[in-house]
């Protein structure tokens, strides 16, 4: 399962709202990320770090994004935590973001909100690629 989620075009295609992902070495990518916050829709050019890649059980990567047409920053530390119980494998995932800028007035109850709403479209989208046979569905 570890493999599957290491494998970053896998990992960000269980991302609602990611494209054009490309590769600069084998920790540094670049992706456009499309979303709506509050009533408003974004569009980011967003840069990735892996920060920490602990084989079987934890991935963390920084991702820095500049909205198009509009001034300000996201700034955020995705972090996924695989967990053994018994014959099965519990995944944890948390995003910990902050908007500055335009972006930024909206306040951060908008923010935590949406974050979470983005994990639970990234835990509903892994759970749907494990059970349909997936990238490491034997775990």
């Amino acid at each position: 399962m570890f493999k599957a989620l290491s494998d970053a075009p896998f990992f960000a295609s269980c991302i609602e709202g990611v494209s054009d992902l490309k590769e600069i070495d084998a920790t540094h990518y670049t992706a456009v990320l499309e979303t709506r916050v509050a009533y408003l829709r974004f569009k980011f050019k967003a840069d990735v770090e892996i920060t920490k890649l602990s084989p079987s059980e934890k991935i963390e990567a920084k991702v820095e994004g500049t909205p198009l047409g509009i001034v300000g920053r996201l700034t955020a530390t995705a972090t996924t935590q695989l967990v053994e119980s018994g014959d099965k494998t519990v995944i944890q995932y948390s995003i910990d973001a902050t908007l500055t800028g335009k972006l930024g007035s909206m306040g951060q109850p908008v923010l935590k909100s949406k974050a979470k709403e983005m994990e639970k479209h990234f835990t509903a989208r892994l759970f749907a690629a494990f059970a349909g046979g997936g990238p490491g569905s034997e775990t």
